[in-house]
């Protein structure tokens, strides 16, 4: 690269002296037409500068063209932007400070030479804060369309000392681990990753044996073409770090990196190749705390060759893959210990306790996506224009409310992790309050879209049940049951739930809508269950009234009570074209539930109604079509016909219903299949 000076002749009023202006000549000449020397071009004694500073009363004008190789230290100036017109080379035994607010936009036609390198032995000092971070952009902001930042060091590297970087020709590697680069604090770069051809390219930050001495503290990368940040090899152990759609790895490493990167979060909301990737030999990097977002699946953690890690506290939310081997025949999972144990592509990873809202400072999207998971004992309110996944269980406590505005989206993430723990509870004592609309109803869904990919939504109430005073439910140990038949659990209004009823076992599972003694100052209406594995709702006791129910293809039972459910469903229609068991199944003691314009529909014959025990009900406006039987006393030696009153007569299996006001286009609010 060819040794120039740098062009900066703002920059260093105090460590250049290359302040410019223009002033008046001040001497003892006694020529009768004297020259204003202020303005004739030419850097005269007493100025500062051509024309300007010193005897001048003009201030110098400032360069901000930052290019070349600094010669002395450099410290740059707030006030002014910059723009990074070529390579900016930082050479041994110089520094370069970069003060809070300073922004710095690349600008240069040939985007693999437009860049800020820190050769050996140069030290780059990035003083940003929270309040006012230092920003390296790009004129075009366009992705890969300047080089990034890239500092080279003289720690340890598998490609030995003096090693020759893939990208300017830059020396780095040697033998001291705890060398000193400097100091980075807040800083954001944008749109870097320049390519340089099919094998070789620059990331954000890169960093080519950087050794442990050097701190990297609060750095945001976003909007790559290549890596957010890169190390080859090196010991240096950098924290909190944001990355958000780097189109290749958001984090990598090779060359035996060791060092600890404590605290990041990576967001994946377009095409990319994984969050992060390890290659070559296995140092035993260590990640804490390391959290991965995607809207768009694919890869997170890929390994090549023996590379390997220690992680501990890791959160992977929306990946297809977790944990990948690429070359099995020379890895292990063994070799990638996750919080204690070999790393295991089945295992639902969630133990991260990074807060995303750390990073507020970068400016990036984390805030748009929202991973639900764990509980909340205050109030909250959900904001439809952010893209939340529930991860695990999501518990609201009592005296807590969960609000969900019209249009909200919440997605179950379950690739292959343990279905039966992703689920929302509202717990006794606790309410629900969804406010969706015909236009935009809200959509409890999965990642994972095959019935029973996850638990679907609880509720739990105060209200009578046989079971008593705090029963113990079949599903989370969740408690429910009391006296308050007007118990309030909050309301819901025009609500999806898809794939849900995650089975525990033989004799247990969920349902896409599962009431455990709800009260009937709960108001339910506009409520569609779909492609559930189990009963699309359940009762469980209570009290609780409900109307306006779709209810399609739910492989057990589309509606479903029990424990002695005495309220009343108005307006349900029930639509089979795949295996299921019953359209209604009643279980239990009877305590003489209302049904009200209840059309069922199957394509593929079965029974409709199905009464177990002593169980009955009143339905007043019944259709039944396709079905092979319409109703059943599943133990008659317990049950009657004349305990379930249709239109005001005794059952009749033999009858035909049609009688039904219930229609289809009650639900064109819904717009599936």
């Amino acid at each position: 690269m060819k040794t120039k000076f740098l062009k900066l002749t703002m920059v260093l009023l105090s460590s250049l002296g290359l302040m410019i202006s223009s002033c008046s000549r001040v001497d003892n000449s006694t020529d009768l037409e004297p020259v204003n020397l202020c303005s004739n071009g030419i850097l005269d004694v007493g100025e500062q500068g051509v024309d300007c500073g010193g005897t001048c009363s003009n201030a110098c004008p400032v360069s901000n063209t930052l290019e070349g190789e600094l010669q002395e230290d450099t410290t740059l100036d707030a006030d002014v932007s910059y723009e990074l017109s070529g390579i900016l080379s930082v050479p041994a035994g110089v520094s370069l400070t970069i003060p809070a607010g300073t922004t710095i936009t690349a600008n240069s036609a040939d985007n693999t030479q437009n860049y800020l390198v820190v050769q050996q032995g140069g030290r780059l000092n990035i003083l940003g804060t929270a309040a006012n971070p230092v920003i390296m952009t790009s004129a075009s902001g366009q992705p890969g369309s300047w080089g990034g930042v890239v500092i080279a060091g003289n720690a340890s590297t598998t490609e030995g000392a003096s090693a020759t970087a893939e990208v300017g020709g830059i020396i780095y590697g040697g033998s001291s681990d705890n060398d000193n680069s400097g100091i980075i604090e807040y800083l954001i770069i944008q749109y870097a990753g320049a390519q340089i051809n099919s094998e070789s390219q620059f990331n954000g930050l890169s960093l080519y044996a950087v050794g442990s001495g050097t701190s990297i503290s609060n750095v945001a990368i976003v909007n790559g073409t290549d890596d957010g940040v890169e190390f080859f090899g090196g010991s240096v152990s950098p924290s909190n770090m944001y990355l958000e759609n780097n189109e290749d790895d958001a984090i990598d490493w090779t060359e035996g990196w060791n060092g600890t990167l404590d605290g990041a979060y990576v967001l994946n909301t377009s095409d990319f190749s994984t969050a992060l990737e390890a290659d070559g030999v296995n140092n035993n990097p260590t990640l804490t705390n390391l959290t991965a977002v995607s809207t768009v699946g694919g890869t997170a953690l890929q390994f090549k060759k023996a590379s390997g890690a220690t992680m501990n506290g890791l959160s992977i939310t929306g990946y297809d893959t977790r944990v990948e081997l690429k070359d099995p025949d020379q890895g292990s999972f063994s070799n990638i210990q996750i919080d204690g144990i070999d790393s295991d592509n089945n295992l639902n990873y969630n133990t991260s306790s990074l807060d995303a809202n750390q990073f507020g400072w970068a400016g990036g999207n984390s805030s748009n996506v929202v991973v639900l998971t764990g509980s909340i004992s205050s109030d909250l309110t959900l904001d439809a224009s952010k893209t939340y996944f529930l991860n695990g269980t999501y518990s609201v406590e009592s005296g807590a409310t969960l609000t969900i505005p019209a249009g909200t989206i919440i997605t179950a993430d379950l690739e292959t992790g343990d279905a039966v723990s992703t689920y929302i509870v509202i717990q006794k004592g606790a309410a629900i309050d969804i406010q969706g609309t015909s236009s935009n109803p809200v959509v409890l869904t999965s990642t994972v879209t095959t019935a029973g990919s996850w638990g679907g939504l609880v509720i739990a109430g105060d209200a009578t049940t046989t079971e008593g005073v705090d029963a113990v439910a079949e599903v989370g140990g969740i408690i429910y049951g009391g006296s308050n038949d007007s118990d309030n659990s909050g309301s819901i209004n025009y609500l999806i739930i898809e794939y849900a009823g995650a089975q525990i076992n033989a004799e247990s599972q969920f349902n896409g809508l599962s009431l455990y003694a709800v009260g009937n100052g709960t108001t339910i209406t506009n409520v569609a269950i779909l492609n559930g594995t189990d009963d699309g709702v359940e009762f469980f006791g209570g009290t609780v009234n409900a109307s306006n129910f779709y209810l399609e293809n739910n492989e057990d039972d589309a509606i479903d009570w029990t424990e002695g459910w005495n309220g009343e469903l108005n307006g349900a229609y029930i639509l089979h074209t795949a295996d299921f068991s019953t359209a209604v199944e009643a279980d239990g003691v009877n305590n003489n539930p209302t049904l009200t314009n209840l059309t069922a529909v199957s394509t593929i014959g079965g029974t409709a109604l199905q009464f177990k025990k002593a169980s009955g009900a009143t339905i007043n406006g019944l259709s039944l079509s396709g079905y092979s039987t319409q109703v059943e006393l599943k133990d008659p030696s317990q049950g009657s016909f004349d305990d379930i009153i249709i239109d005001g007569v005794s059952s009749d299996n033999s009858a035909t219903y049609s009688s039904s006001t219930t229609a289809d286009t009650d639900f064109s609010w819904y717009t599936g299949s």
